[in-house]
């Protein structure tokens, strides 16, 4: 939803490979092209998503302390605003309702595994869940369904789109359901509480920042992109333009992979071919990362400073190969923060009405905790999942 504190901030959506997965490409309501800024050094015009009040306050939130247990991330808040639930209060049992956008990635595979398994550490709690498929009718059609039903204690809501989701989530609040909203925004504040990590300003400006440090004066940045138009994805690189820009980076190329390791291959071969070296790779989704490297690898290349996320199969090349290389994250134990939300809510517990979750960086200080050889290569390191019931083998470990 659109919380009260950053109701210009459409949808944050979820890690980079949801853009596949049909993420919100909704722009601003006021169409412009981008903001006339600096073209910078190869880097273009200024994404029309991008809004400096938003991208300030994410940066500033990145030094934030986070309130809450510091081993316990997805109980964690940023500068919280309490909100009263107690209209909302309800005996037991519960049966919290969750649609989904979508089960159609790794990403969101294990936070639905993840889910589903905070949902059983609460007693008298039921999940009942539907997913959309990537769908905004379909999305619109289960909400619709779960509200007639009446059976809902609760209803989490994981928005496949923001703006044609909206109306949906208005009519669960005006049902006077308790709603509760995370990963993808939608363009109301009528939900109890909307959980999302910082965002994808930080993401961007996290990896641009690297680089800025790692890559010498003038060196040859490439920058990949999966698609256009797609919000988290258009606010993790206008935030990257931002620090580039201002340090004069040389980025050589902007390029959109579709998300196609063979593309993301060729692109990076036809690059080094073309300039003679790469210097630095700055992405805006991990999925691919490993792509790259092999890419640089297959043309005898060194591997440059490049960022990834926290999919085990980049972070463990990181670790063999001892690469430069960083991972801006978009957690996944946020999959458990709305199952926790909802039954406090039903408690009347007071909870965020915008609740931030930190968003870590993994580097190469701390890169040894998130390597975890026993889980499959698309698995993503920051669940919160380890001390849960079933794991690893729910999540496809040994």
């Amino acid at each position: 939803m659109r919380s009260p504190t950053t109701l210009r901030r459409l949808a944050l959506g979820a890690a980079a490979v949801l853009a596949l997965a049909g993420c919100n490409s909704t722009a601003p309501e006021d169409g412009a092209e981008g903001d006339g800024g600096p073209a910078g050094s190869g880097t273009g015009n200024q994404s029309s998503f991008f809004v400096q009040a938003d991208y300030d306050e994410q940066v500033k939130q990145r030094d934030m302390a986070a309130t809450g247990p510091a081993d316990s991330p997805w109980l964690q808040a940023i500068a919280p605003q309490l909100t009263d639930t107690a209209k909302f209060t309800k005996a037991g049992p519960h049966n919290i309702c969750f649609s989904n956008a979508a089960v159609n990635n790794p990403w969101r595979q294990v936070g639905w595994t993840t889910m589903q398994a905070e949902a059983k550490l609460h007693p008298g709690v039921t999940l009942t869940a539907v997913d959309a498929e990537g769908k905004d009718e379909k999305q619109i059609s289960d909400i619709e369904g779960l509200i007639a039903g009446k059976r809902c204690s609760a209803l989490i809501v994981s928005p496949n789109t923001t703006k044609a989701l909206t109306p949906a989530v208005e009519k669960a609040c005006a049902a006077g359901l308790p709603v509760v909203v995370f990963d993808r925004g939608v363009e109301t504040d009528c939900a109890t509480t909307f959980i999302h990590p910082i965002g994808g300003y930080a993401f961007g400006a996290t990896a641009a920042e690297f680089l800025v440090g790692k890559v010498k004066k003038g060196g040859k940045i490439l920058a990949l992109r999966i698609l256009p138009g797609v919000d988290v994805l258009e606010t993790r690189w206008s935030a990257a333009k931002v620090i580039f820009d201002q340090a004069d980076a040389n980025v050589v190329g902007v390029e959109f992979t579709d998300g196609d390791a063979a593309k993301v291959k060729t692109i990076v071969n036809d690059y080094i071919e073309r300039f003679g070296s790469i210097d630095g790779v700055w992405m805006d989704a991990g999925a691919t990362t490993v792509a790259a490297i092999e890419a640089f690898e297959d043309a005898g290349a060194e591997i440059p400073p490049i960022n990834g996320e926290d999919q085990q199969d980049f972070l463990k090349i990181w670790q063999d190969k001892k690469l430069t290389a960083i991972a801006a994250t978009y957690p996944t134990y946020q999959w458990r923060t709305p199952v926790i939300a909802a039954v406090d809510i039903l408690a009347g517990k007071q909870v965020p009405k915008e609740w931030v979750l930190p968003q870590p960086t993994i580097t190469d200080a701390n890169l040894a905790q998130y390597v975890l050889p026993d889980m499959p290569p698309l698995h993503y390191a920051l669940c919160g999942c380890e001390k849960m019931p079933g794991f690893p083998a729910d999540w496809g470990g040994k």
